[in-house]
């Protein structure tokens, strides 16, 4: 594994459009593309990040806010997509370019570059949507996307990691006086096929924090129903009962990428 340490960036996140970047050593990927090729590569130069520097892009799920980019950004290029079987399938169809598929099995784990990748299955309205856990440079990233419950296999999964990357869509006070929103919508991002809460993911960092947890990013808060400071807030206290108070939470946006955040070291061996 090259010298240096692994970090992310995000080049948006919202219900307009996903995606993230994840570097280590001289490997990057790209996590979803839920933007425009336009604004993909836009974002990525403006993290000093060409196109044809990516290694690979990983799919969450079929959902145009995070995979809409996909077909345009490789009409020229030729980046291999990971995505699993059923995720593939819901995609392919609507692709004119031709895609390099890598499929997976859900729960596999696979390398690409300096980094590993494992997936694990999640509860969202989608074909088969997957976290991932990525290591390198003796970091652990652990990324989830849009989820509508909490299980087991997510806590076991998530539990180790110096970075964590997960929604905090709404507050659930904000989203009960929202009047944009028909009740059905409403039913269905509150479901346990929809989106977590501020308060689900503050109770699910209570569970699965440890002294290695240094970093949280909040992603895909809704832009009427929360606010960076609301969940920010609710998941910083629900850190600080539990006595990790060290722990740096940020949120990423929907129009701007964030910042390259450095993901800490959580093992000893070098790999």
């Amino acid at each position: 594994m090259g010298q240096s340490g692994m970090s992310m960036a995000v080049l948006g996140s919202g219900s307009k459009g996903n995606a993230a970047l994840v570097r280590c050593g001289s490997t990057h990927i790209l996590v979803d593309a839920g933007f425009s090729a336009k604004q993909l590569v836009l974002r990525m130069n403006a993290l000093g990040v060409s196109p044809e520097q990516l290694d690979a892009i990983l799919i969450t799920h079929e959902h145009s806010d995070h995979a809409q980019g996909v077909d345009v950004l490789l009409r020229q290029r030729s980046i291999p997509v990971f995505a699993n079987a059923l995720t593939r399938e819901a995609l392919s169809h609507k692709m004119k370019s031709t895609i390099t598929w890598k499929v997976f099995h859900s729960g596999q784990e696979f390398s690409i570059g300096d980094l590993m990748v494992n997936s694990f299955r999640i509860p969202h309205d989608a074909a088969e949507p997957v976290g991932f856990i990525i290591t390198g440079g003796s970091s652990r990233l652990s990324m989830v996307s849009d989820v509508g419950h909490v299980t087991n296999l997510m806590r076991e999964s998530l539990k180790g990691s110096g970075g964590l990357y997960i929604e905090a869509n709404y507050d659930h006070a904000l989203l009960e006086m929202d009047t944009k929103r028909p009740w059905a919508t409403k039913q269905r991002i509150v479901s346990r096929h929809g989106h977590l809460s501020n308060s689900q993911t503050a109770d699910l960092l209570a569970e699965i924090a440890c002294e290695k947890l240094k970093i949280v990013m909040l992603s895909h808060l809704s832009s009427d129903c929360n606010s960076p400071d609301i969940a920010s807030q609710a998941v910083s206290n629900s850190l600080e009962r539990c006595g990790f108070d060290q722990v740096d939470v940020f949120c990423a946006h929907q129009d701007e990428p964030s910042h390259w955040i450095d993901i800490p070291i959580t093992c000893n061996e070098s790999a």
